[in-house]
């Protein structure tokens, strides 16, 4: 079984140039529990200014349903730690690391390994909060700025990470240049690297590479896939980043070799083509585009 973990409210929404109204945010969050997701990025304790999609992070925080599911807050460094755990709503915060300093200064305003600090100073905020925390290593397959990633400093960041009390590990894929083969060898090494904590994976489908991706994942051994509804997402501070791999295409691709989500995808589909309404056009996922197709022969 692959644990699914919705990232549209956050990473799907972030980039968006138009505000996405709290209630519709608030309304994707509860579609997504409807469809069968226990965990949630709900939103991201940044700066407004830099970020304005995000503005409303603790309205959000303020009208979650009341829910078994994990809410994930991403933070960057302890300020957004503390603004999310003041929320009282958060079960997890999302720390980010960043795999080159090209991109980390975009990002963060810090170095690489400065970001890693970053991450042990928002973990024992987490801890002393009583909350749990992870991390995603950015960029990990390639940076919009510096290139190609050596991917012996993203072990060895990962490592370090596992080593900060964690809960798992996430490769990012953040401007969407990984390949499947790439990934394979990435997350085994990774896999090995911080055993027994487990590696998720974050794919971007720019190039449209990225349910191969995750098929290649876990292949290798990651048990926890990220994805957004609809295949909405961005980063504001990597140019040319497009979305997300789509919930409801990673949902069937899985459904259809026999590997258990515990997503309800009509649910999903319905829930794309609601989204669709909000944003005012047709989101890039493939499979709500295309007609059911039935398990059995009718």
């Amino acid at each position: 079984m692959i644990e699914f973990v919705e990232v549209g409210p956050r990473d799907g929404l972030q980039n968006e140039q138009q505000f996405v109204a709290t209630a519709d945010k608030l309304r994707l969050i509860e579609q997504a529990l409807h469809y069968g997701v226990r965990r949630i990025e709900v939103a991201s304790f940044v700066n407004p200014g830099k970020v304005p999609q995000m503005a409303d992070a603790e309205a959000v925080c303020a009208g979650l349903p009341e829910s078994s599911a994990t809410f994930i807050a991403l933070v960057l460094n302890a300020r957004g730690a503390e603004r999310a755990l003041a929320c009282g709503r958060i079960d997890q915060l999302g720390a980010v690391a960043v795999a080159t300093d090209a991109f980390a200064m975009a990002n963060q305003g810090q170095t690489s390994a400065g970001s890693v600090a970053a991450v042990g100073e928002i973990a024992g905020l987490a801890r002393s909060a009583g909350k749990t925390v992870q991390a995603t290593i950015a960029a990990a397959f390639g940076c919009p700025f510096s290139g190609e990633v050596d991917p012996a400093h993203v072990i060895a960041m990962a490592h370090e990470l596992a080593a900060l009390g964690l809960k798992e590990v996430a490769l990012a894929d953040t401007i969407g240049v990984a390949d499947p083969a790439r990934v394979s060898r990435l997350v085994t090494a990774v896999q090995a690297a911080i055993w027994p904590l487990p590696v998720r994976v974050h794919f971007h489908n720019t190039r449209g590479t990225g349910l191969a991706n995750v098929w290649a994942a876990i292949g290798a051994g990651a048990s926890v896939v990220d994805g957004s509804l609809g295949g909405l997402g961005g980063c504001p501070f990597a140019p040319g980043a497009a979305g997300n791999v789509a919930s409801e295409d990673v949902a069937f691709m899985l459904d259809r070799a026999g590997i258990e989500t515990g997503l309800d995808l009509p649910a999903m589909i319905a829930a794309n083509h609601w989204l669709a309404g909000v944003m005012g056009r047709k989101l890039p996922g493939m499979a709500a585009q295309a007609p059911p197709f039935p398990k059995s022969a009718q």
